[in-house]
């Protein structure tokens, strides 16, 4: 009966410290995603027109990539619909190809419409070849279109990557 006892406390324990852990987590991508905003703003005033006018967007701050012949890249975000924060977006890709190195980068997704964002938000959006990221810089939004309803920009953060390769990024929808 003790040893119930004890190991009911500890699971209790582990299960109040891994919600408090996660909610940590949560508040650091949140506020690392509204700097990312303010620097993609930043670096291209017209990108204001993007977040004013797409249906939804997702802002992934910290995005870590690396490689070596096979690679990777995994970031978490957070996701606005019409403006307002509901939930977090969770990133990762694989890519085969000529590449080398490693790169740490902030991305933004705008989705067009409803129905698009719908889709991410079902867990059932793959960035496909066709997509490319725009590097955010001054003007570069200027002549940024969407791409089957997808707008992609990103902005360097640190490393180095060479890279000629093919692989989609996915994406997880987590409501807030």
């Amino acid at each position: 009966m003790m040893k119930k006892i004890i190991f009911t406390a500890l699971f209790a324990v582990v299960a109040v410290y891994s919600f408090a852990q996660s909610s940590k987590k949560d508040e650091q991508i949140i506020e690392d995603s509204q700097e990312a905003k303010e620097a993609f703003l930043e670096d291209d005033e017209g990108m204001s027109q993007f977040f004013e006018n797409s249906y939804a967007y997702i802002i992934l701050p910290n995005v870590g990539k690396g490689g070596l012949g096979i690679g990777g890249a995994a970031g978490n975000g957070v996701a606005f619909e019409q403006g307002e924060m509901i939930g977090f977006a969770k990133m990762t890709q694989v890519t085969i190809g000529f590449q080398a190195g490693g790169q740490l980068y902030s991305e933004v997704v705008f989705f067009e419409t409803k129905e698009k964002f719908d889709r991410f938000k079902e867990s059932k959006i793959e960035m496909a070849a066709q997509v490319s990221a725009v590097a955010a810089a001054s003007g570069a939004s200027l002549n940024a279109e969407y791409v089957d309803g997808v707008a992609v920009f990103t902005r360097t953060k640190g490393g180095l990557m060479y890279e000629a390769s093919v692989g989609g990024q996915q994406f997880k929808y987590r409501a807030q």
